[in-house]
Order: structure tokens, then C-alpha cells, then sequence
């Protein structure tokens, strides 16, 4: 009887990309890591998610407002964000 290969463990060969020596740091200073997730669009490696919990409305609200203004949901919260910021005396960096 021919053994069968496990499903999973050959799925995490093929998913794992290959180790780098190289160090690449992001704008701030911090280690990235050459081994991201495949599928990672280059534009957001480096970068954190920020995430909250509203009222469907809100999300519905916000992508009818980037609709809109055509442009995105992440520029119009770059912008809010910025506006908060600077409201608190922060420098604007979103």
C-alpha cells in the first residue's frame, strides 16, 4: 500500500518562501521580514492594520462617502486620521 502525503504539509512547502540573509528595515527603523505571507501586495509590507468595530452603517456610510469623492476608503481614513492628529498636536503622518 503506497503511503499518502499529508495535504497540509505539502501545501506549507509550497507556501513557504525561500529564507534571505538580506535585513531590510521600514522608514521607521523596524526589522521587516522577507519571509511575508505570500500574496502581500509590495505596498503594504512594512505597514500595520488598524481595525475597529462599528455599526454596519458606519461601514456603509464610509464606502458611499468614497464612492462619492471618488477615491478610497484608506485615503479617507488617512485623512481622518491626520485630522485627529493634528487636532491632538501630533504631526500628521497617516
Amino acid at each position: 500500500m503506497v503511503k499518502k502525503t499529508n495535504l497540509a504539509d505539502s501545501l506549507r512547502k509550497v507556501s513557504e518562501p525561500e529564507k534571505s540573509t538580506k535585513s531590510v528595515t521600514s522608514p521607521d527603523g523596524e526589522p521587516l521580514s522577507n519571509n511575508s505571507s505570500p500574496g502581500v501586495a509590495p505596498s503594504r509590507q512594512g505597514k500595520k492594520a488598524i481595525a475597529g468595530h462599528f455599526d454596519p452603517a458606519v461601514s456603509k456610510q464610509l464606502k458611499q462617502l468614497a464612492l462619492l469623492q471618488d477615491t478610497t476608503v484608506q485615503a479617507l481614513l488617512s485623512e481622518a486620521l491626520n485630522d485627529l492628529f493634528s487636532k491632538y498636536g501630533q504631526k500628521p503622518i497617516a
